[in-house]
């Protein structure tokens, strides 16, 4: 399993724009994505402007052709201006509970 950590962090007061497209752009796209074992879009508790998700994946294979598809492209190139910064860091998953 391969996980996939993405932190956003938005120009100030954006984080709820950002949602807004995440939910219409890329939602329906994670949950008919089988390759996609876990996921969890999170709103930092202490940072007004920071935005984590976490994407399990079954294989390293899918996390790299996900971030290549058209409509996380589309998705990226919508929030673009969105944001100050995006982080995203491949983890090796050991665990995980379902």
């Amino acid at each position: 399993m391969i996980g996939v950590l993405i932190e956003h962090r938005t120009r100030a007061g954006c984080r709820d724009r950002v949602q807004v497209l995440w939910d219409q752009m890329l939602r329906p796209i994670i949950e008919a994505n089988d390759s996609h074992e876990g996921y969890a879009y999170m709103f930092d508790a202490d940072d007004p402007d920071v935005i984590r998700a976490f994407q399990q994946y079954t294989d390293s294979e899918s996390a790299t052709a996900f971030l290549k598809t058209p409509g996380y492209q589309a998705y990226a190139a919508a929030v673009d201006h969105l944001l100050v910064s995006t982080t995203v860091t491949r983890t090796k998953v050991i665990w995980a509970k379902s």
